[in-house]
C-alpha cells in the first residue's frame, strides 16, 4: 500500500510538515484521497483538519502558490518548472508561479564557514585575502558572498545551504510517489502528465545542487562566444564602446576552489538588469541593449543549440560600452539539430504567415498524443491567417508561441520538455526587451537569424554532409539486419519470443484483484470461525467462560472482527470508487 512506502523513519516529519500545509490551505481532500491522513495517524501523528480562513476565499492557483512557498526550497523550485510548462497550464497558474521567488534569511556562519572548510580543505581566512562573512544574496538552496583573491582578482563565492541535500532528497522520494499516485489513481491530474513533470524536475534540481555541473554550462557557453561580435551599430547615441571588449560576459569561473558544494567565480562590476533608472544614469543605451541581448540568447538558441534557459533580468547585468554579463547557469536548455531546424521553420512560418508549415513542426512536437488532425491543422491555419498582412513590427513572437502552445493544451497535448525551456525564454526575453525597450521588435531582430540559419542549413556543404550522415546510419542498420532476423528466429524457434505490451492501468487493475482476492479469503475464514466455533460450543468439557466454551467464545470473536473489517474495506472501496471521476 501507498503508506506503507511513504512512511519511512527519514521522511515521517517532512511528510507530516508538508500534510499539513496542504490541510491548511484547502488541500485536505488530496491528502485524504493519497492515504496519507491514514498513514500519519497509524505513525502516530495527527493532523489538524482546519482550514485558515483566509485561504478559504483565494483562487486555487494563488493557494497552491502560497503553499509550494510554505513547503520550502524543493517545491519553490517546482513551482517554476511548472512555470515553463505553458503546455499543461492555463495562463492564471503560469501567472502564479512566476511570482514564486526564490529567497531566504541567510544560513548562520558558523554552519557556512565549517562546509566552507571542509570544500576548501582550509579555513576561508587562509584561502582568500578578504571573505565577506554578510551575503550578498541568498536563497533556499545557495547564498552568495563576495571575496578577494590574494592577486587582487574580485569573486563571488556561491556557497550550497549546510544540510540542504537531505531535506531535497526526501522532498523528491515523496514528489516521486506522489507523481506516482496522481498518474494511476486520478484521471483529472493525469492530464498535467505528473511522472513526466517530476521526473524533469528531478534531473533539473539535482543538476543545480552541483555547481560544478552549474560551472560546465557557464564555460560551455563563454566558449560558444569566444570572437562573437554583433553588428548593432554599438555607437548610437554617442554610447562609448570600446571595440576590442567583448561584447557578451560570461563570468570566469576558477576551478581550484569549485566543487559541488561551492563555487568562485569572477565577480561582475555592473547594472543589475532590473534596476533602468541607473542604466539611464550611466548613459547606456536602452535600444541597443536589447536587441544586443536578443541577438545573443537568439544565437544560444538557433545557433549553437545550448541555451540560458531564464534569461529574466535578475541575471543579467549591464556594463559600459553597452556590454551584457549574463550569470546564473543552473538551468540551460539544450536542442538537437532537428529540434532547432523545426524551431527555425516554425519561427519563419509564423513570420511569414505560412500556416502549412506552422502545422507540421506543432503536429510533430505533439506526436506522443491521440489528436483530431484535420481540426487542429484548421485552427492553426486560423490562428496564423488572422496575422496576414500585419507589420512585422507589430508581431509579438512571445504571444503568438503561448496562443499556439494554447492550442495543443485544448487537444491534450504537451509539448516534449526541451521545448517547454524554450518557450518559456522566448517569452521572458521578448518581455524583457520591451522593458528596455518599448518599441522593440523581437520578430524583426529574428527574421535576419533565422534566415541566415535556413541558408546554412541548404547550403550544398550542409547537404551532403547530412546526405553522409544518412547513408552510414542506414548502411549501419542494413549490416545489423541479418544478425537481428538471426536473433530474432533463433527466440521463435525456441518458443522464447516475447511481446511487451504496456498497459498503463493494469498495475491498478491487478491491485483490485489481490484486493477482491483478499476479501474472499477473509470471508471463508470468518465463516469457517463461525461454523467452526458453533461445533465446539456443542462439546462439552475445556475451560470455560461466563458457562460457554472458552474455544468458542474465542472464535465467534475472531470471526466478528474480520466480519467488522470485511464491511469497513466494502464500505471505504465503494465511497472511493464512487469519488473517482469516471
Amino acid at each position: 500500500m501507498l503508506w506503507q512506502t511513504l512512511v519511512a523513519a527519514r521522511d515521517l516529519g517532512r511528510l507530516h510538515d508538508i500534510a499539513s500545509i496542504l490541510v491548511r490551505y484547502g488541500f485536505g481532500d488530496l491528502v485524504r484521497r493519497m492515504g496519507l491522513a491514514s498513514a500519519l495517524e497509524r505513525a502516530g501523528r495527527a493532523l489538524r483538519w482546519n482550514i485558515a480562513e483566509e485561504f478559504a476565499h483565494m483562487s486555487p492557483p494563488k493557494r497552491v502558490r502560497l503553499a509550494l512557498e510554505e513547503m520550502g526550497p524543493t517545491f519553490v523550485k517546482l513551482g517554476q518548472i511548472l512555470a515553463t510548462r505553458v503546455d499543461l497550464f492555463e495562463p492564471e497558474w503560469i501567472i502564479e508561479f512566476s511570482k514564486l521567488q526564490d529567497s531566504a534569511p541567510a544560513a548562520p556562519w558558523e554552519d557556512v564557514h565549517r562546509q566552507l572548510t571542509e570544500d576548501l580543505g582550509s579555513q576561508p581566512e587562509s584561502i582568500f585575502a578578504d571573505f565577506n562573512p554578510e551575503p550578498l544574496a541568498a536563497a533556499s538552496i545557495a547564498q552568495v558572498h563576495r571575496a578577494r583573491l590574494e592577486d587582487g582578482s574580485e569573486v563571488i563565492v556561491k556557497v550550497r545551504r549546510p544540510g540542504i541535500r537531505p531535506i531535497i532528497e526526501a522532498d523528491l522520494r515523496w514528489l516521486a510517489r506522489l507523481a506516482q499516485f496522481a498518474e494511476t489513481e486520478s484521471m483529472e491530474l493525469r492530464a498535467f502528465r505528473p511522472l513526466e513533470v517530476v521526473g524533469q524536475f528531478t534531473q533539473s534540481l539535482r543538476q543545480e545542487l552541483d555547481f560544478a555541473v552549474e560551472c560546465r554550462n557557464a564555460e560551455r557557453i563563454a566558449e560558444n562566444f569566444i570572437g562573437y561580435r554583433d553588428n548593432d551599430n554599438s555607437n548610437v547615441n554617442g554610447a562609448n564602446c570600446d571595440t576590442e571588449l567583448p561584447q557578451i560576459i560570461i563570468p570566469r569561473v576558477y576551478w581550484t576552489w569549485t566543487g559541488e558544494r561551492i563555487c568562485v567565480q569572477e565577480f561582475i562590476a555592473g547594472i543589475p538588469g532590473r534596476d533602468l533608472q541607473e542604466v539611464d544614469q550611466a548613459g547606456l543605451d536602452r535600444k541597443v541593449l536589447a536587441r544586443r541581448g536578443a541577438h545573443a540568447v537568439l544565437k544560444m538558441i538557433v545557433e549553437d543549440g545550448y541555451f540560458h534557459a531564464d534569461p529574466h533580468s535578475g541575471n543579467v547585468f549591464y556594463l559600459p560600452g553597452n556590454r551584457i554579463a549574463i550569470i546564473d547557469f543552473g538551468m540551460v536548455g539544450r536542442l538537437s539539430e532537428v529540434r532547432r531546424d523545426q524551431l527555425v521553420r516554425l519561427l519563419l512560418g509564423l513570420v511569414r504567415q505560412k500556416p502549412e508549415r506552422v502545422a507540421n513542426v506543432m503536429l510533430d512536437w505533439a506526436s506522443d498524443g491521440a489528436v483530431d488532425e484535420v481540426t487542429l491543422v484548421q485552427e492553426i491555419q486560423s490562428f496564423v491567417d488572422q496575422y496576414h498582412g500585419v507589420a512585422l513590427k507589430n508581431l509579438s513572437l512571445g504571444t503568438m508561441l503561448s496562443d499556439l502552445v494554447t492550442i495543443l493544451r485544448r487537444h491534450h497535448l504537451t509539448l516534449p520538455a526541451d521545448l517547454t525551456l524554450l518557450v518559456k525564454a522566448f517569452i521572458t526575453l521578448e518581455g524583457m526587451g520591451r522593458e528596455l525597450d518599448p518599441s522593440f521588435d523581437m520578430a524583426g531582430e529574428a527574421m535576419p537569424l533565422l534566415e541566415e540559419a535556413m541558408r546554412v542549413r541548404y547550403t550544398p556543404a550542409a547537404i551532403i554532409k547530412r546526405g553522409w550522415e544518412t547513408t552510414g546510419e542506414t548502411l549501419s542498420i542494413l549490416a545489423s539486419l541479418p544478425q537481428d532476423v538471426s536473433r530474432l528466429l533463433r527466440s521463435a524457434r525456441r518458443g522464447r519470443l516475447e511481446i511487451h505490451i504496456d498497459v498503463t492501468h493494469l498495475k491498478r487493475v491487478g491491485n483490485q484483484l489481490d484486493s477482491a482476492a483478499n476479501r474472499l479469503v477473509v470471508g471463508i475464514v470468518v465463516a469457517a470461525l463461525i461454523i467452526g466455533s458453533s461445533i465446539v460450543m456443542t462439546v462439552t468439557g475445556g475451560p470455560s467462560l461466563i458457562g460457554l466454551s472458552f474455544f468458542a467464545l474465542l472464535g465467534f470473536s475472531g470471526s466478528m472482527i474480520g466480519g467488522l473489517w470485511l464491511l469497513v474495506s466494502i464500505w471505504k472501496s465503494n465511497r472511493v470508487g464512487k469519488e473517482k471521476p469516471q
